[in-house]
């Protein structure tokens, strides 16, 4: 089984917990949270009808960064190219954080599945995410 989907927008990372100083009780900033939301309903979109996945899992991300305006066209054709990747944030990590655990228990029965992970910053006409998961 393979799903691929996209989700449009800015790229949120997945945000340390932080603690409420009042109540002692760790918790997920809200854009962390909104956008794991997010990821969820381009899947549900996409697949209203999808099955858990229960075996092992290949997941692959791919990152659209926006090219930044006042690049100059010849830096741009080689951003898009693939000859530059961006090195601004969000981390490449925290990109995979967050679609991990917007996927965990939705997608497939827990992320301990995942055994092969390809996590790739590129230059896009448009902020978006690539996902695609496949058991194999």
């Amino acid at each position: 089984m393979t799903y691929e989907f996209e989700v449009i927008g800015d790229i949120v990372g997945k945000e340390r917990p932080r603690v409420n100083t009042y109540t002692n009780m760790i918790y997920t900033p809200n854009k962390t949270k909104e956008y794991e939301k997010l990821i969820q309903q381009y899947f549900m979109i996409k697949y209203p009808n999808h099955t858990i996945l229960e075996n092992r899992i290949s997941v692959e991300i791919i990152a659209y960064m926006k090219i930044p305006k006042n690049t100059s066209n010849k830096k741009e054709e080689q951003m898009l190219k693939g000859m530059i990747s961006p090195t601004k944030k969000p981390d490449i990590d925290n990109i995979a954080k967050s679609v991990l655990d917007a996927l965990n228990k939705f997608v497939f029965k827990d992320d301990n599945q995942v055994s092969k992970l390809l996590v790739e910053k590129k230059y896009g006409e448009q902020e978006k995410l690539y996902v695609k998961i496949e058991e194999f």
